[in-house]
């Protein structure tokens, strides 16, 4: 049986350091790493719990990606440039199988990011990952969500609700091109290099994570202001709106989360700066509110999305 120790370093302790930023690593009590000066320090924290955030038959390599994309991602959101993270694994028992994949899912997207796995925790119990992700940031820079301004257009990254499409399918709907979705909802790609070149650009952003109605209200309710969402702006991918024709479920793009790609405001002087990879899909407003125009008719909506103890 493996000791928490050799299990570590079997399994997640990495040959080098993969950014100049990490002094001291796993090993020691604390790991040690060097903040530039100009520059502030991101962190964010994020769990996820078997049957709660993915289901108990799920792929290791893709849960350890999953994993650490959604920490990410929230770094991409702030404008940060990722350098570091810690790991938390609370595990029934010890499979070394499960371990071997989880790990390489998990290592194989650090190395794409050159993140350091410098330090965590592992323990026995019902199966709860945790990863704790620091980034850097030049001071002043970092993108929030209280700063966005009325006039400001309203952009996101990629398409919108394949990865909601995706749950959908994996909760038993037939569709006839499920792979994308499926990939979309198993292993999403943080926005690092776009929230990157977003500074100075964007006035405010967020990831889509619970969905664009919950984290848009996000942004509105912190810079209080209100928006107007553009229905046939949206990008929507041909399968999601193969699924919005046979099920009518026109709100599924909209509530779905774990798209984690990035929602983000523009003062109109700066929209031409915007990177290629964006859609404008409305406009900040000083109606407090978000409403969606759909076929010329505007309906309010109400900010939901996924909420834990809900």
């Amino acid at each position: 049986m493996l000791s928490e120790f050799s299990l570590i370093e079997k399994f997640f302790k990495q040959k080098k350091h993969l950014n100049g930023h990490t002094n001291l690593g796993i090993g020691d009590d604390c790991a040690l790493l060097s903040i530039p000066s100009g520059y502030e320090l991101a962190i964010t924290t994020d769990t996820m719990v078997e049957n709660v955030h993915f289901f108990a038959d799920a792929d290791p390599a893709q849960l350890g990606h999953k994993l650490l994309a959604v920490n990410l991602s929230d770094l991409a959101a702030m404008g940060a440039k990722p350098i570091a993270v810690t790991l938390a694994l609370t595990l029934p028992y010890i499979d070394e199988n499960w371990l071997r994949q989880f790990s390489s899912g998990f290592l194989e997207l650090a190395r794409q990011f050159s993140v350091d796995l410098i330090g965590g925790d592992t323990t026995q119990g019902a199966l709860t990952l945790t990863v704790q992700a620091m980034g850097i940031v030049p001071n002043g820079q970092a993108l929030k969500r209280s700063t966005a301004q009325i006039g400001d257009a309203i952009f996101m990254t990629g398409n919108l609700g394949d990865a909601g499409l995706g749950l959908k399918i994996k909760k038993g709907y037939r569709h006839e091109d499920a792979q994308e979705a499926l990939n979309r909802f198993h292993a999403p790609m943080p926005r690092i290099e776009t929230g990157l070149a977003l500074q100075g650009i964007a006035s405010a952003c967020i990831d889509i994570s619970d969905g664009l109605l919950s984290d848009l209200g996000h942004i509105l309710k912190q810079s209080e202001v209100g928006a107007c969402v553009e229905w046939e702006k949206l990008p929507l991918s041909s399968s999601v709106q193969s699924y919005i024709e046979h099920t009518g479920d026109v709100l599924m793009p909209l509530i779905g989360g774990d798209d984690y790609e990035l929602c983000f405001t523009v003062p109109e002087k700066l929209v031409h700066c915007v990177p290629d990879n964006c859609t404008q899909i409305g406009t900040i407003e000083a109606q407090l509110g978000l409403r969606l125009k759909k076929s010329g008719h505007i309906e309010t909506l109400t900010a939901k999305g996924y909420e834990h103890f809900s």
